[in-house]
Formats: C-alpha cells, sequence, structure tokens
C-alpha cells in the first residue's frame, strides 16, 4: 500500500492550480498570436506570388509585342534607303514623258517603277495617298501654303514628294503644299 504523502513540498500550494492554468491560457494565447502571424506571413507571401506573376505576364506580354514590331518594322532601314531610288526613277519618268525621246524607254523605266512599287507593298510599304485629302501632320509634312478658290483650307493641293508607311508606322511623311482662304482676313 502507499503511503499518504506528508512532504510539506510535494503538497500543492495554495493558488498553483490558478498559476498553472494563467500561463497554460499565456501559451494558448501566444499560440494563437504565433499562428496569426503566420497566416498574415502567408497572405503577404501569396500576395507576393501573385504579383510576381503577374509582372512576369506583363513582361512577357511587353516582349511578345516588342519582338512583333521588331521583325514586322525590321526592313524599315530598307525602305528608308530604297525610297530615294524610287523617287528619282519616278522624276526620270516624268522627265522622260516631257521630252519626245525614246518611248520604249520610257515603258521599261515605268515598268521598273511599277515593279518596285509592287515589291514594296508586298512586304507592307504603301505610299501615303495626299493629293485633294485634308492635311494630317501625322502623314504630311507642310513645305508651302498656297491660296485656292478651288480646294477648301487645309487641303493638300500638290504632292512635292511621296510619303510612305511601313503597316501602320510613317517610314516618310508626304511633302505638300496645302490650301488656304484666297479671301484675305478682313481685320
Amino acid at each position: 500500500m502507499s503511503k499518504p504523502n506528508n512532504d510539506p513540498a510535494r503538497q500543492p500550494q495554495p493558488g498553483a492550480a490558478e498559476a498553472i492554468d494563467m500561463s497554460a491560457a499565456a501559451a494558448i494565447e501566444a499560440g494563437e498570436a504565433e499562428i496569426n502571424k503566420l497566416r498574415a506571413d502567408l497572405e503577404d507571401a501569396n500576395d507576393r506570388v501573385l504579383r510576381c506573376q503577374a509582372e512576369f505576364d506583363n513582361v512577357r506580354k511587353r516582349l511578345r509585342r516588342e519582338m512583333e514590331d521588331d521583325r514586322r518594322y525590321s526592313i524599315l532601314p530598307l525602305l528608308e534607303d530604297l525610297l530615294p531610288v524610287l523617287d528619282n526613277i519616278n522624276r526620270a519618268i516624268a522627265a522622260a514623258e516631257k521630252s519626245s525621246g525614246d518611248r520604249g524607254l520610257l515603258d521599261g523605266v515605268k515598268m521598273v517603277a511599277q515593279s518596285l512599287v509592287a515589291a514594296l507593298a508586298k512586304h507592307g510599304c504603301q505610299r501615303i495617298d495626299a493629293l485633294h485629302k485634308p492635311f494630317d501632320p501625322t502623314y504630311h509634312q507642310a513645305i508651302s501654303q498656297q491660296p485656292s478658290d478651288e480646294y477648301p483650307p487645309g487641303t493638300v493641293i500638290l504632292v512635292a514628294q511621296d510619303g510612305y508607311r511601313l503597316h501602320d508606322r510613317v517610314v516618310r511623311p508626304a511633302q505638300v503644299i496645302v490650301s488656304t482662304s484666297s479671301n484675305p482676313p478682313s481685320g
């Protein structure tokens, strides 16, 4: 049989149960605080991951657009070099039409000009149609203004040099003369 425990050191002290309950409650409270902190850290980490994924998607889309633009407009330097050649061919045609020279040669040069224009069009380079259109600084470069009774003010009445665009980007604006009112403003 066991002996009753009469050792005063082993006897529960008054208030010891309350102290144990308080330390257990403090431990539970500390554990709940740690759990809440870990939840907040997890939410923050998830938020950062979502932001990184969104940023990565944006970078990937931007790079795809830039690569597409680079591919689409890669022939731009070549066009800038070829357009003056086309201008010279057109000047030669205009000069030959005014003279009474060899018609066969003129027809041949016209065919060369047409094939060059067709080759440019095949790659997305189009002449900017400017004559008798409203002046648009996006596509036209005004080199002069001229009074006109025939056209309303702000209309392109003469194209000095053709402009070209590659897809939707202007390679070279058309150099134009723009109409103004033939009546001087009264003041």
